[in-house]
C-alpha cells in the first residue's frame, strides 16, 4: 500500500491530520518515509545542501569548531551532526583541521541520523577520517560531556503546524481528503484566541510553530549547560512571526507540490530563528545571531580561502569554486536567506562570525 493511501484511510478512520503529522509521515515513516528510503542529496538527488555546493562551507564550520574547542579550554570533545546528509559537511570539517592534532585527539565524532541508507552513506564518506565515529538516535544517547553541536539544514525538515487567523478566531490548517478523493487542505471547525490577543493580525494571516524544534533545541542547550559546549545551527529563515505560509516540497530540484505523492517529495518550513533562540536563553545558555550565511561565512574567511584554492586550481576548479562561494554568499541567493545562530555554554566572549572583525 501506498503512502498516500495510507494517509487517506487515516483521514477517512479519524478526521483531518495536522500539517506537522503530515510531514512526519512523509518524511519519517518507516517504510516509505522520504528520508528512509532514499539518498536525496545531491545532484542525483532533489536537493543540495551547502557542503555539496562548496567544500569551503564545511572546512569554515571545522576551523570554527576548533576555535570554540579552544576558547572552551580544549580537552576531550564529542563533535555532534544532527542530520548528517552523506557526511560532507563533517568530511570537509575533518580534513580542513586534520594537521590541529590535539584537536582530533581530543574528539569522539558522533552522528545523529535516523535514516539507515544515509548512515551507510555516511560511513563509506568518513570511515578513514577518524577513528571514533559513533551514530546516535537522539540527543539524550550523547556521552556526558562537552560537546560541539552542528546543525546546517536540519531544523527546516522538522514538522510544523500551521494556524489562519479568520472572522471566527485562529482556526488550524489540516490536511484532509476532497469530495474527488485527493489530499486537501481544510480548516479545523474549532477557531482559537491567541493567548496574547489576536486583534492585530489580519484575516488571512497565517501563524507556523514547530513544536519539535523546540524540544530539540532545548536539549542542545541543557547538554551544552550541563556539559560545556557550542552549537553552530545554519538554515533558511526568518525572524518573528512568518505570517505566510513557508510550507514547500522540492522533487529533482524543482518546487513540487506539497500534497502530491508524499514521500517521494522533500517537505521543508522555514525556521523561526526567533522562537529557537528565546527556548535556547530559557535553558541558560547564552546566544548569538542570527546572521546572514553571507556575512557569517566572509567573517570566517571564505574570500581567503578561496583565493588560496584558486591558486593551484585548474580552469575548470576555478568556474566551480567561483560559482560555489558565489552561491553560498550571494545576497540574491544563499547569502541573506540562510541564516547561522550559535549557542554557548560560556557567557564571556562573543564567538567567530557573529561579531565584526575590527580593521587595522
Amino acid at each position: 500500500m501506498s503512502l498516500e493511501q495510507l494517509i487517506k484511510d487515516k483521514i477517512a478512520a479519524s478526521g483531518p491530520i495536522s500539517v506537522a503529522e503530515y510531514m512526519e509521515l512523509c518524511l519519517a515513516h518507516p517504510q516509505h518515509g522520504y528520508y528512509i528510503k532514499q539518498d536525496p542529496f545531491g545532484s542525483r538527488g532533489d536537493f543540495i545542501t551547502a557542503p555539496e555546493i562548496s567544500q569551503i562551507f564545511g572546512e569554515l564550520v571545522g576551523l570554527w569548531c576548533v576555535e570554540m574547542w579552544a576558547q572552551l579550554g580544549g580537552g576531550p570533545m564529542a563533535l555532534v551532526e544532527l542530520g548528517p546528509g552523506r557526511g560532507t559537511l563533517m568530511q570537509d570539517a575533518l580534513r580542513a583541521t586534520r594537521h590541529i592534532e590535539e584537536f582530533h585527539a581530543s574528539l569522539s565524532v558522533h552522528l545523529i541520523e535516523t535514516s539507515p541508507i544515509l548512515q551507510t552513506v555516511q560511513f563509506h564518506t568518513l570511515q578513514n577520517l577518524h577513528e571514533r565515529i559513533v551514530w546516535e538516535e537522539r540527543i539524550e544517547d550523547l556521552p556526558d560531556k562537552p560537546t560541539l553541536f552542528i546543525a546546517n539544514e536540519f531544523f527546516d525538515a522538522l514538522p510544523i503546524r500551521q494556524h489562519v487567523q479568520t472572522a471566527n478566531g485562529l482556526r488550524e490548517r489540516r490536511v484532509g481528503v476532497d469530495d474527488a478523493g485527493a489530499l486537501c487542505f481544510v480548516m479545523d471547525g474549532n477557531g482559537l484566541s491567541l493567548a496574547k490577543g489576536d486583534s492585530s493580525i489580519k484575516e488571512g494571516t497565517i501563524i507556523e510553530s514547530c513544536q519539535m524544534g523546540k524540544a530539540v533545541i532545548g536539549k542542545m542547550a541543557d547538554h551544552i549547560r550541563q556539559h560545556r559546549g557550542a552549537a553552530l545551527i545554519v538554515d533558511y529563515g526568518y525572524l518573528g512571526d512568518s505570517h505566510q505560509d513557508t510550507l514547500q516540497a522540492v522533487k529533482q530540484h524543482l518546487y513540487h507540490p506539497v500534497l502530491s505523492e508524499p514521500g517521494d517529495a522533500d517537505i521543508t518550513a522555514h525556521v523561526d530563528f526567533a522562537t529557537l533562540l528565546e527556548v535556547a536563553a530559557s535553558h541558560g545558555v547564552a546566544t548569538h545571531g542570527p546572521v546572514e550565511q553571507g556575512k557569517f561565512l566572509v567573517r570566517l574567511g571564505a574570500e581567503l580561502r578561496v583565493e588560496r584554492l584558486l591558486a593551484t586550481a585548474d580552469d575548470e576548479q576555478a568556474v566551480q569554486l567561483i560559482s560555489g562561494i558565489k552561491r553560498l554568499i550571494d545576497p540574491a541567493q544563499m547569502g541573506v536567506l540562510f541564516k547561522a545562530i550559535a549557542l554557548l555554554s560560556d557567557h564571556s566572549f562573543i564567538p567567530a562570525g557573529f561579531y565584526v572583525p575590527q580593521r587595522p
